[in-house]
This record gives structure tokens, sequence and C-alpha cells, in this order.
């Protein structure tokens, strides 16, 4: 046989270059889960959230009294203006545009794409991540799966059968409650 082609087949952590003779040739299994709505199902992603809420609190905490320091300093300033001279109201000015850095600076390390939060969050998250991919690989082994996506994660994937929804399987294979 002949290569006809390729078909590239992506996910959040996997890319299969697989020819298309060969996937004619065998029977594929192909399953999917919701992640989403495993990691809401644990009881550890509770504790997590409100870790992660907390500490988020804390932050818009110090967001809003920068917040109230830079109108508090902006108010001041334009009452007092015209008092000012060409000196004085330069350096206010540039007080003014210190703190509004140091607050979009501080809002940068906290809730910025590599800020503190999303560092938190990914740590956090970790263990529990593991936990599923553990019990996704037993449950495709068990049940003879070839590829296994994760539909809360992947766009692409339009359209599942609902018999080939495994997301039942590996909350039962964590011990989770499969209700709703």
């Amino acid at each position: 046989m002949h290569k006809i082609g390729t078909i590239l087949l992506l996910c959040p952590f996997l890319l299969l270059v697989v020819p298309i003779d060969r996937l004619e040739a065998q029977d594929q299994r192909i399953g999917f889960i919701d992640s989403d709505l495993v990691i809401e199902k644990m009881p550890e992603y509770a504790g997590i959230e409100q870790r992660l809420q907390l500490l988020s609190e804390s932050w818009r905490e110090e967001l809003d009294e920068l917040d109230r320091e830079i109108v508090r300093m902006r108010e001041e300033f334009e009452a007092r203006e015209v008092l000012f001279t060409d000196e004085m109201r330069q350096q206010r000015l540039e007080e003014i545009e210190d703190l509004r850095e140091d607050r979009e600076r501080f809002l940068h390390e906290k809730f910025g794409p590599e800020g503190e939060y999303f560092q938190r969050q990914k740590e956090l998250l970790e263990p529990i991540q593991r936990q599923i991919f553990d019990a996704v690989s037993r449950v495709a082994d068990r049940e003879g799966f070839d590829f296994v996506f994760d539909r809360s994660e992947d766009p692409r994937l339009l359209f599942a059968s609902p018999e080939w929804n495994l997301t039942e399987e590996v909350l039962i294979e964590l011990g989770l409650d499969v209700d709703p």
C-alpha cells in the first residue's frame, strides 16, 4: 500500500501524524471526556478555588486602595492646580503618574499571563490534573481506546456521539459521584 496522505489530530497534549491508509486499515476507538466537569466534582477543587479566591480578593483590595489614592491625588491636584508653580505642577503630575504605573505593574505581577495568580493556580491544579490524566489512561487501556480527547479544552471537537463519552468512567475511576 502507498501513503495517500496524512491527518493531523490536535489536542492540548498531543500531536499525532497518522498515515490515512493506516487509519483505514485499523479500527480506531476514540473517546472524550469533559475535564471541567471532572475537576468540579473533585473535593480538592473546592479548597483550591477558595484559596485562589482569597488570594485574588486580597490583591483586588490592594488595587482598589491604589485606585482610591490615584483619584484622591488627582482631585487634590485639580483643586489646587492654579496655586502651583510650573515646577510643582509637573512634580505632582509625575507623582500621580508614578502611582498609576505602580498600580499597573502590581496588576501585571499578580494577574498578568505570567502573574502570581496563574502560577499559583497551575501549581495547585497540577496534582488534580495528574490524577485525571492517570484515570483517563487506566480507563482508555481497560476499555481499549486509542485516543481520548478533552471536550472542554479542544474547541475543534464539534460533535461527539454520547456513546464515546468516557467522563462517567473517569469519575468512577477517581471514586467520585457521577450524578450531576
